[in-house]
């Protein structure tokens, strides 16, 4: 949400410095109507989304815990437990999380249709617990919500299955409008997918390994839709999500901040060849924002360098169980090193100080 990569700003699980820009603000000073719905873990503070650049905002954890009062009872998908607004709403008709949330951001379009509106939707599904959507057979209307963390990881397929629903409803929405040409969705996922789900990738079972630094736990979906900017086909140029704050701000028309980690990839969109990157740069502590407990990687596309000194070809080996032997490379994969080492001790040297 800020064009920098997180060394710069993460201080612990669930706060963002209330310091911080996001893409939001530069949308609203723009003349963007904006809105967020869905889950949030941002800073419980009641004004949290408005002070981020949010006009509107239905959430889920927002100030409010994760489960139900004196019970494990998961709140976010079956008669859900949301903040509107920083005003709590519970619900106990039947409702379905997900589906309030794209109810809202419809109603949203709808009102805002003659005005620039920018839409941040951090999606519930298809995060744990693995449990049944409207669509299973098994849908329980008077479900109070999951008694455990993971639920079941058979209905994973489902939980996909509605995410195309919901998306496409979206779409719909825009396109109903006759604002399809105009906008931009943009689609992706925050991690890999979680442990208990194993899928197939070209005929191969990968399990999930959300949580993890290999492929399986960082390697996302990016799929974007705008029939009206976008250039139909497939990228292979390296994307980080600190892109997504400049390549917003470069199709609204807005100069795109200086002092970030992030590039834009309009150009690439348009078919374009852009300024792709040479390599992202990754420091993970998902519960601490200490340094000497970080997992830190500096990557190309087919090749990765952690702090530590281990090294992979992860074209050849995504689960990284091979190191090479920095002793016995050839000429080409030791400049790689190089390369990717410069890189560390760049970034590395910018969080000393």
């Amino acid at each position: 949400m800020t064009g920098k990569y997180n060394f710069r700003n993460y201080e612990k699980f669930g706060v963002l410095p209330r310091a911080e820009t996001t893409f939001a603000h530069f949308l609203k000073e723009a003349g963007y109507a904006t809105c967020v719905a869905g889950k949030w873990q941002l800073g419980t503070d009641v004004d949290s989304p408005h002070h981020f650049g949010f006009d509107q905002a239905l959430l889920w954890q927002h100030t409010r815990p994760r489960t139900r009062e004196g019970s494990q009872h998961d709140t976010r998908y079956e008669n859900p437990r949301f903040e509107f607004n920083g005003e709590s709403i519970d619900y106990d008709g039947g409702e379905y999380g997900p589906d309030l949330l794209v109810d809202f951001i419809c109603g949203f379009i709808e009102k805002n249709q003659d005005k620039p509106f920018f839409v941040y939707y951090p999606m519930l599904l298809t995060h744990c617990p693995f449990v049944p959507t409207p669509n299973s057979a098994d849908w329980d209307p008077e479900s109070q919500g999951s008694e455990t963390y993971k639920g079941n990881a058979e209905y994973f397929g489902d939980m996909v299955s509605y995410v195309d629903k919901l998306v496409g409803r979206i779409a719909e929405e825009v396109a109903r409008k006759g604002l399809a040409e105009k906008t931009v969705i943009i689609f992706t996922g925050d991690n890999g997918t979680d442990e208990p789900v194993v899928s197939i990738l070209n005929g191969r079972e990968v399990a999930g390994k959300k949580g993890k630094t290999t492929d399986a736990g960082t390697r996302v979906p990016l799929i974007v839709y705008g029939p009206g900017l976008v250039k139909p086909g497939v990228v292979n140029d390296l994307i980080d999500f600190s892109d997504f704050l400049p390549t917003l701000c470069d199709i609204a028309g807005i100069e795109v901040p200086a002092a970030i980690d992030g590039r834009s990839f309009l150009p690439q969109l348009r078919g374009e060849t852009g300024n792709p990157r040479e390599y992202i740069y990754a420091w993970y502590n998902p519960r601490s924002g200490n340094n000497k407990g970080a997992q830190v990687f500096a990557r190309t596309h087919d090749y990765k360098l952690y702090r530590d000194g281990d090294f992979f070809n992860v074209l050849n080996d995504p689960r990284e169980l091979h190191p090479l032997a920095s002793e016995q490379l050839p000429e080409s994969q030791a400049k790689v090193i190089v390369k990717l080492q410069t890189v560390l001790d760049k970034y590395e040297s910018l969080r000393a100080n």
